[in-house]
């Protein structure tokens, strides 16, 4: 049975010598063909005659779409109505039953054109011939071209699959299935009505079909059941369009990463609305940090989220590694302001302008004559109600910071943020009286909230009065030279010490911090976790430079919870002499005096004793690197069979200069 949307003025179901039907079956592709009344007054023929003579020329041969020089019959071809039609049926209602037939395809037939594509093949012949027909007979011959000849490569898999996939290849492939023509019985037909008895069912009576004898849940439940198939074909993660029901069934993290990566940039607030209500915060906030960066109070999506392992951009090609490292550029520099300049991260990152313009409408809006401005306002709310977290984000980016330092060789003018009087919007003018009236406000806020954390602190100070004032034999003091260096920044940033100086109070009559150093039992835990992790470090690195090894500490830093003990402020002597009390010694390299290296980078420590049978040839090879910074291979290998007092293999010295 075929449906289509119109019906011929003269056409009927018994007419059987106006409509013929093909269909191409692994296709499940059907064309009708039906012939159109051109005696009908509402048919044009001036028009008709104009189509067949469009379509076919003036010549008259076999192929001719119209021979009777009239456009006189119209296809229809079919196209899939439905993906899936195994919930559908049809229903034919008889004597109070109703019998149900299962459908496994569903065809919707739609006018077909493609006597205009031959039209145009015709004119465009035509042209053609005209063309060639006005050049010059007494033209010579044309001169004689240079041709390439080239031999096509052999074909990889990737490229005979994308030839595969392609529309061209599909479009072949259903052109060469030949076409089955069919036979049209009418409505009345004998054929017909013996096919139209197989949507009855020939069972009488519900005694043999016991099936049917249940409630009518069930009953619904059998005739609906829930498809396997549209299940498994549901994607995890849907990629454009969320559904917030089916989102929510999912685990806790899995809807932050979905939400963080089509959203990109999103307050905390807005985020815990998304998750519904009674999700727990601290939950949220635990798994956020997997996904997500802190910049300016709202979190952003990190870069491997969005460019995962073993992808590349699709406007260069560039890997994923590369494009993570320029959108954290991107990103660090929204962390400095709020402004950032197209060109300069073009010119830092060294990559195409598309995949920047990726990176900065992920997170910024443009501003004519002005850049581009982060997308949301500063989030002070969640910065206040959270600084623990805020402090670890900035250890993170101090992190990512030294990276990239490394990696793109920042000059000072990229560190530095740019003052933001010269890149702001349209200025606000206010008058002096508002203005001192805004500083009185602001001074008496800020005097109360002062006034308390210092009574909080001063009676701190005199509870443990008691266990400061220890015996003068227990306490340890140092005297520490002179240096000009300054002290690790593992602070978030300097506002949220509220008095504390390198992490300690800094009181006149505070007994806690002598010569920098702290008190007793916090002081020796404090040596014992830096010890332990100067310890864990060099048995898996070897050899580090300090600046390494700082890089290292602030990321140990931020894995840790607030309120360690190794926030209490370590100063870079202190984890010098760490290094130098844990069996390590600094090699003196004698690089050249021209090199561009910061002072950290020329600090370079090693682990002289690991305990393990290589320890001879470490020692060795140190040894050869601070008499020279750059050594040949072989005076290295004859260096270790001298000392060692006995042949090393290739194999070996890989290992020792691994």
């Amino acid at each position: 049975v075929f449906q289509y949307p119109i019906r011929p003025a003269s056409m009927t179901y018994d007419d059987v010598t106006h409509l013929s039907a093909k269909i191409k079956p692994k296709q499940q592709k059907v064309e009708l063909e039906m012939a159109i009344d051109t005696l009908n007054p509402n048919y044009c023929r001036s028009k008709g005659e104009q189509i067949a003579l469009n379509v076919d020329g003036t010549c008259t041969d076999e192929t001719n779409t119209y021979s009777s020089k009239l456009m006189d019959k119209q296809t229809f071809c079919s196209s899939q109505a439905a993906s899936n039609v195994s919930r559908y049926a049809a229903a034919v209602y008889r004597k109070g039953e109703l019998h149900l037939t299962p459908l496994h395809g569903i065809l919707q037939l739609r006018p077909s054109f493609t006597y205009l594509d031959k039209a145009d093949a015709k004119h465009r012949e035509r042209e053609a011939a005209n063309e060639g027909g006005d050049s010059s007979q007494d033209e010579a011959e044309d001169d004689v071209k240079q041709i390439t000849v080239r031999f096509s490569r052999p074909e990889t898999e990737q490229a005979r699959q994308r030839r595969v996939q392609s529309y061209e290849f599909l479009q072949k492939r259903q052109a060469e299935e030949h076409w089955v023509h069919l036979h049209y019985y009418g409505l009345k037909d004998s054929r017909s009505e013996h096919e139209r008895q197989y949507l009855f069912s020939q069972a009488h009576g519900l005694a043999e079909n016991t099936e049917l004898i249940k409630s009518p849940s069930e009953y619904l439940m059998m005739l609906m059941p829930p498809s396997v198939e549209e299940e498994n074909d549901k994607p995890v993660a849907p990629s454009n369009v969320l559904s917030m029901a089916q989102l929510r069934t999912l685990p806790l993290a899995d809807q932050i990463k979905i939400l963080m990566k089509n959203v990109k940039v999103m307050p905390f607030a807005n985020l815990m609305s998304l998750l519904g209500s009674g999700t727990d915060s601290t939950a949220v906030l635990r798994c956020i940090q997997q996904v997500a960066m802190l910049v300016q109070g709202n979190w952003v999506v990190k870069s491997d989220v969005l460019y995962p392992k073993d992808t590349s951009s699709p406007h260069s090609g560039v890997p994923a590694e590369v494009l993570c490292r320029g959108r954290d550029f991107v990103m660090w520099k929204f962390t400095q302001g709020r402004w950032v300049v197209r060109k300069e991260v073009a010119a830092v990152t060294k990559l195409c302008p598309e995949d920047v313009k990726d990176f900065l409408e992920h997170m910024s809006v443009a501003r004519i004559n002005k850049g581009w401005e982060f997308m949301l306002p500063y989030d002070e709310d969640f910065v206040k109600k959270h600084p623990d977290i805020v402090q670890r984000q900035h250890m993170l980016w101090m992190g990512i910071q030294a990276k990239l330092e490394k990696v793109y060789n920042l000059l000072k003018e990229h560190l530095t943020p740019k003052k933001q009087e010269t890149q702001s919007g349209h200025p606000l003018v206010v008058s002096g009286e508002q203005r001192v009236n805004m500083a009185k406000a602001r001074v008496k806020q800020n005097y109360g909230q002062l006034e308390k954390e210092f009574q909080k602190q001063k009676a701190e100070l005199k509870s443990n009065d008691a266990s400061a004032k220890m015996d003068i034999s227990n306490i340890r003091i140092k005297e520490e030279p002179v240096s000009d260096e300054e002290p690790m920044d593992t602070l978030a940033y300097e506002g949220m010490n509220n008095g504390v100086v390198n992490g300690l109070h800094a009181e006149e009559d505070s007994m806690d911090t002598l010569n920098g150093h702290l008190p007793g039992g916090c002081g020796d835990r404090v040596a014992q976790e830096l010890k332990a992790f100067v310890s864990s470090t060099f048995k898996k690195q070897f050899v580090l430079t300090l600046s390494e090894l700082k890089r290292l500490f602030n990321l140990h830093l931020a894995s840790l919870p607030p309120g360690h003990t190794l926030f209490s402020g370590i100063s870079d002597k202190m984890l010098q002499d760490m290094v130098l009390d844990t069996g390590c010694k600094q090699i003196l390299v004698p690089f050249p005096p021209q090199t561009a290296a910061s002072p950290d980078e020329l600090k370079v420590y090693a682990l002289w004793e690991a305990g393990d049978t290589y320890d001879q040839h470490r020692q060795v090879l140190l040894e050869i690197f601070s008499k020279n910074y750059r050594v040949r291979r072989n005076v290295i290998q004859n260096q270790l069979s001298q000392e060692c007092g006995e042949d090393v293999n290739k194999q070996e010295v890989d290992r020792v200069l691994k």
